[in-house]
């Protein structure tokens, strides 16, 4: 193996382990994970910048000229995730403060959004699971739901309404 695939390779765990960390709650481990990929993102730039050890621009063969041009995109990205690292360690820090830990909470607008979408059937971002012959992914039909979502009785597709009062008021 040459030492280009070694490094390839390692950017690759880098990034797959940045990844795997940016999908936790917790803000420091998320940092972590921004960290990681950020390195392996860097390290494969590096990598197709050209072969180590050659000077940018200096040179008659084509092949032994290293390309600038990454290494000035490696040292942006440095800044930008020193700068991403020290916002990521303020909200946790405040976080901290106002809550004793450093988890991210729910979107409780996205939970609404998503009940909403489950209970207008009429809309593009409701699926069927039933009609899609996938029941064990945890579709429940009205029936089962005995006709109610979680904020009262399920939409019906020829009722139309026009804003959040009509919506609260037909709740």
């Amino acid at each position: 193996m040459t030492p280009t695939l070694i490094l390839a390779i390692a950017g690759g765990v880098l990034i797959a382990a940045g990844v795997y960390l940016l999908l936790e709650r917790s803000l420091m481990r998320i940092l972590a994970g921004v960290m990681l990929a950020g390195n392996g993102v860097n390290l494969l730039f590096l990598v197709s910048s050209g072969p180590a050890g050659v000077a940018p621009i200096v040179g008659e063969d084509p092949e032994a000229i290293a390309d600038p041009l990454p290494q000035a995109m490696v040292l942006t990205a440095i800044v930008i995730s020193l700068a991403t690292a020290a916002f990521l360690l303020a909200m946790s820090y405040r976080s901290f403060q106002l809550e004793g830990h450093d988890e991210v909470a729910d979107d409780v607008e996205d939970a609404i959004v998503r009940r909403r979408a489950e209970a207008d059937l009429s809309s593009e971002g409701f699926v069927d699971m039933e009609a899609a012959g996938d029941t064990e992914s945890g579709g429940r039909s009205d029936s089962e739901s005995g006709g109610r979502s979680d904020f009262g009785p399920i939409a019906h597709p020829e009722r139309e309404t026009g804003s959040r009062a009509e919506d609260e008021e037909a709740r």
